[in-house]
């Protein structure tokens, strides 16, 4: 395997894991962005108040696209073991 195929393996993973953690991580902050000016407006204090509802949107959003990812991950199972002749020599 040669340092360059490696490389190429890297940047293929970290592409997927930040296609799948996007959505995640969008949703969370723009709920926390959300969540923080209600709570400035109110001046209420309670970090249960911003806590429990980004947890419930995330398992909501894990549990919607959870097909997506799924097949989003067996795709690129495929991929590398479709070229797994390439990778061992």
């Amino acid at each position: 395997m040669t340092p360059d195929l490696v490389a190429e393996l890297m940047r293929q993973l970290m592409r997927e894991a930040m296609i799948l953690a996007a959505p995640l991580l969008v949703a969370a902050a723009a709920l926390s962005f959300v969540l923080s000016l209600v709570q400035t407006l109110t001046s209420l204090q309670d970090q249960s108040l911003t806590t429990v509802p980004r947890l419930a949107a995330i398992a909501l959003i894990l549990l919607v696209g959870m097909p997506w990812f799924l097949e989003r991950m067996a795709a690129y199972t495929r991929l590398l073991l479709g070229d797994l002749h390439r990778y061992l020599g």
